[in-house]
């Protein structure tokens, strides 16, 4: 009979880190110049490597399973590049000082 545990949920792909990784992601971590999401993404992923199932990474992080699969998912899919962020769809955002210079043109 199979264990309990492997019959729980679908399978997950296993995440290993590299040395160099590891470092990076405490280094996104830490760093005070991090923006906050990729900081609580390096986090997601590193719990994820230590080990910790998602529910863990939920209770040790306080953050929504969505949130912790889909950052595990992306890192695993795309490693480092899969944890920042895409440019959005659209114009680029305009800053007031164009609206005052069109204004006054």
């Amino acid at each position: 009979m199979a264990s309990k545990k492997a019959c729980l949920g679908r399978p997950k792909a296993e995440l290993v880190l590299t040395d160099e990784e590891h470092a990076m992601l405490a280094r996104w971590a830490r760093r005070p110049k991090s923006s906050q999401q990729l900081a609580l993404r390096s986090r997601i992923v590193l719990a994820c490597g230590r080990g910790l199932s998602k529910t863990e990474v939920c209770r040790e992080l306080d953050v929504a399973m969505p949130t912790v699969g889909k950052w595990r998912q992306g890192f695993v899919e795309c490693r480092l590049e899969g944890l920042v962020d895409e440019p959005r769809p659209g114009l680029p955002a305009r800053s007031p000082m164009q609206d005052v210079e069109r204004v006054l043109a």
